[in-house]
């Protein structure tokens, strides 16, 4: 079991930048490889970002070159820095853990209960 825990959402003008933070507990972090994904009211969650145990990335093209995922696996905690952030990038935000590389929603065994970022124009 894999418990996870986001925070740093927040209200944000267009163009600003917030940092989310998503700390683990359980077993062995580094062994999952982590994701990050977003869900707007009245959509489908979708994948934002990707990272592997062995810090390989991935992005959704909606938010390359303005999203970064990270991870600290000595904290246990994988982070996502918004740059530049959109209207658009308003959402509930979610970490997951998975044991493969994928960006199917339903391939991921373990979520957080998410933070809400909102983007004013």
């Amino acid at each position: 079991q894999v418990q996870l825990a986001e925070s740093g959402g927040g209200l944000v003008q267009a163009g600003g930048s917030l940092r989310l933070s998503c700390a683990a507990s359980g077993r062995t972090f580094s062994s999952y490889v982590m994701g990050w994904f977003r869900q707007a009211p009245g959509k489908e969650r979708e994948f934002v970002a990707l990272l592997s145990r062995s810090a390989t990335t991935y992005y959704a093209d909606s938010v390359k070159g303005r999203f970064t995922i990270s991870r600290d696996n000595a904290k246990s905690t994988v982070y996502l820095q918004m740059n530049s952030l959109k209207p658009e990038d308003t959402a509930v935000y979610y970490c997951a853990a998975s044991p493969r590389w994928t960006m199917r929603v339903y391939d991921y065994d373990y979520w957080g209960q998410g933070t809400q970022v909102t983007v004013s124009s």
